[in-house]
């Protein structure tokens, strides 16, 4: 018996090699060999023909899960509780609705160990992922070999995926120079763990705030939860250290309101005693008295641009990066 017979026939070429041998992703050749839309015509042609040459046969498996023309688009993002990402998650689907494409959602629940298990569990279902995702191109790279990915917030390092980010240095200089106008010397920030560009917000508020000479340092800034007991716990942490404050600038709009109710109930009246402004520009802000001040960031927009990023994936091509340039809405707590 030839112990090397079971190796003599040639491997049955997958849609993986397929898709090695014609330099796209295996989802760009699983759209081109079952004529699904969003896809270059030449891109389509150089795939088929490099199919037809490897004698590539889709499998019957393969081919019952297919439904011809629908395109499925992963979402991955941290935390669906935090009122940011329903409205974020929302723009995604209007923009997936008017493309004629379905949306599936997964959240990794804040921990970071969840990233890539759910990158490759999705990217196994899906034609392309978007994803609040902070692992490095080098770590997602086992996991998401040839799948077309947009990366959502991540810093502004280059990348071979599309990436859509929030300039968020943007944001906090408008914070610190809307309080520097308002007059304020004095200011101090609440800061928390971010799973995506954890130091732009700590370190933009202290260079802007030396940019403006004022006389703050690390010991203004105070570390918390992402949550409006952490803002609670942040805000009296501050005024216990540094009680001459006269603003505060909060991570986010939770972060903010948990600062405002602590505030109430120390008596610090808001914003004659103490300025506050927050980030994200949340609905919930519009419910305080008086209103919060904050930098607003369009959720939905971002939502739509992840969309315009997919789009120009699945056709072949890699877009440039997408960015979100957030703007100030002066209420009635600075």
């Amino acid at each position: 018996m030839d112990n090397n017979r079971q190796d003599a026939s040639p491997r049955r070429a997958t849609l993986r090699d397929v898709a090695r041998a014609a330099g796209v992703s295996h989802q760009t050749v699983s759209r081109a060999i079952n004529d699904k839309g969003e896809i270059d015509p030449e891109t389509r042609r150089r795939v088929l023909e490099t199919a037809r040459a490897l004698h590539y046969r889709p499998s019957r498996h393969a081919r019952g899960l297919v439904r011809p023309g629908l395109v499925t688009v992963g979402l991955i993002v941290p935390d669906v509780v935090n009122p940011f990402f329903p409205e974020f998650i929302a723009g995604v689907i209007q923009a997936a609705d008017a493309q004629e494409w379905q949306v599936v959602v997964a959240s990794t629940q804040n921990d970071r160990r969840r990233e890539l298990p759910l990158v490759r569990a999705l990217g196994g279902q899906v034609d392309a992922v978007v994803g609040y995702l902070s692992h490095s191109d080098a770590e997602l790279a086992p996991y998401a070999e040839g799948l077309p990915l947009v990366v959502v917030d991540r810093g502004p390092e280059p990348s071979a995926h599309g990436i859509v980010r929030v300039d968020l240095a943007a944001g906090v200089r408008a914070a610190v120079r809307h309080l520097v106008d308002r007059g304020h010397r004095r200011i101090g920030m609440i800061d928390c763990d971010a799973v995506c560009d954890p130091l732009v917000r700590p370190e933009t508020f202290l260079a802007a705030a030396a940019e403006h000479g004022l006389p703050v340092g690390e010991a203004d800034v105070v570390h918390t939860t992402q949550t409006m007991d952490g803002g609670g716990a942040g805000f009296a942490t501050l005024r216990a250290a540094n009680p001459e404050l006269t603003a505060v600038y909060a991570f986010n709009d939770l972060v903010a309101i948990g600062a405002f109710q602590e505030a109430r109930r120390q008596g610090v009246r808001v914003p004659d005693d103490c300025a506050l402004i927050g980030f994200d520009g949340l609905s919930l802000g519009e419910l305080l008295d008086p209103p919060l001040s904050t930098v607003h960031i369009d959720k939905r927009r971002l939502g739509e641009l992840a969309v315009d990023q997919v789009r120009v994936l699945l056709a072949g091509e890699t877009p440039p990066p997408a960015v979100l340039t957030p703007t100030l809405m002066v209420r009635g707590t600075t």
